[in-house]
């Protein structure tokens, strides 16, 4: 299959200026050049013209989780079938790539495989089965959750996630926003010996960690041991910041779990969101007392130059990381540093950074065309024309 997308603003995420007027050819799925001006086509090719449209990685959000179908009493089957929807619509926002960060029954792990044997068509998945923490952990009434306790109990819950193929291992060390009265973000929900043997086994098997974390010690604990992400860090301070760039661990804020409340959405967007999620008011209320440390927190690793990578935590999933960019550049980010958050960076955290994440000779052809400039206005984004996975289109919204 040779595709020449000519005519097309190329946005290559590895240069922050867009290529005018360039074309991409794609051919068995790579991209096999990028040049300025109308690229050379052979008889059989197909030739698309984009008209001056926006040529972009594929976007990615790497902390999902399946909806909580579990709590309306939907069967296994009920609940997969919906998560396997959920996914192929992200398709349709140009998200090609999703980490997930806890998935009951290990269906990420169902629909990962289904996804990369071609039977259906979605995007990447990377799976992590259930999110590890203890009797009385975080989440638990999402359906996600494993409750373990003791260093071997914790071990046994790693080797048998292993057992089921997933990608990583995610652990809740502790509490967070979203949850009853007892799960509360600064505490810590995991002893030392618990940690030390949890992390053991996975650099014994060479799994990567995934690490729920939200405030400083939690964070610091998280970093030491060796996890490859830390996932929201709502409270941190200075020493955080300077292990993460000791370190090289990546930092996945998730801004919009203390951002999307009544109190704070301001675009239409964010409005729609809070409207649809109707959360109650006492988590909107935990919610908008932690946005201010987030935030800051946030600013400060942004400014450091800590490793970040995009990733939401919310449903529906086709507006997830759409909501998270929105806020990244409400907090400060430039949309150029937030575009490459959701696609280079967003790669590298999931191991695949040589071959996805940007638009450049040999990758795949996980693309997006835009109709207007991203860098201009990160809502842009919404705009989406076509998507194309491994070069072929499975998106189009031209009128």
């Amino acid at each position: 299959m040779h595709v020449v997308l000519t005519h097309a603003n190329v946005i290559d995420c590895v240069n922050p200026e867009p290529m005018p007027d360039a074309s991409v050819t794609v051919q068995d799925g790579r991209i096999v050049e990028v040049r300025s001006g109308v690229a050379p086509a052979n008889a059989d090719a197909q030739v698309i013209d984009l008209q001056g449209a926006y040529l972009l990685p594929g976007l990615w959000d790497v902390h999902i989780h399946p909806e909580y179908l579990a709590a309306t009493g939907a069967n296994v089957v009920e609940q997969t079938v919906q998560f396997g929807r959920r996914l192929i619509e992200c398709l349709d926002s140009g998200i090609t790539g999703l980490r997930c960060a806890g998935s009951a029954h290990f269906m990420d792990v169902a629909w990962r495989d289904a996804f990369n044997s071609g039977q259906v068509i979605g995007p990447r998945l990377f799976a992590s089965g259930y999110f590890l923490t203890t009797t009385g952990g975080h989440f638990l009434t999402s359906g996600h959750a494993r409750e373990c306790d003791g260093p071997y109990g914790f071990v046994q819950a790693i080797r048998e996630q292993m057992k089921h193929d997933v990608d990583h291992i995610k652990l809740n060390l502790s509490g967070g926003i979203m949850g009853p009265s007892w799960d509360r973000h600064w505490h810590s929900f995991l002893l030392d010996e618990e940690l030390r043997a949890a992390f053991a086994i996975c650099r014994q098997r060479e799994f990567k960690v995934m690490a729920h974390a939200t405030h400083p010690g939690a964070v610091k604990a998280a970093i030491e041991l060796g996890a490859h992400t830390v996932e929201h860090g709502y409270i941190m301070d200075d020493a955080c910041i300077e292990l993460f760039l000791k370190h090289g661990t990546w930092y996945v804020p998730t801004l919009a779990i203390s951002h999307l409340t009544p109190d704070q959405a301001g675009d239409e967007w964010e409005q729609r969101y809070v409207r649809e999620r109707n959360l109650s008011h006492d988590l909107c209320c935990r919610a908008d007392a932690a946005a201010d440390e987030h935030r800051k927190w946030f600013q400060r690793a942004l400014g450091a130059g800590v490793k970040m990578a995009l990733g939401s935590d919310i449903r529906p999933l086709k507006d997830a990381a759409l909501l998270e960019m929105g806020l990244w550049v409400k907090d400060g980010a430039t949309p150029w540093q937030t575009l490459v958050a959701a696609t280079k960076h967003a790669a590298e955290v999931c191991g695949v950074g040589e071959e996805l994440g940007t638009v450049e000779a040999g990758k795949l052809a996980d693309l997006m065309v835009v109709a207007d400039n991203p860098l201009a206005n990160i809502q842009h984004l919404r705009q989406v024309l076509m998507v194309f996975k491994e070069g072929h289109l499975v998106v189009d919204k031209r009128v």
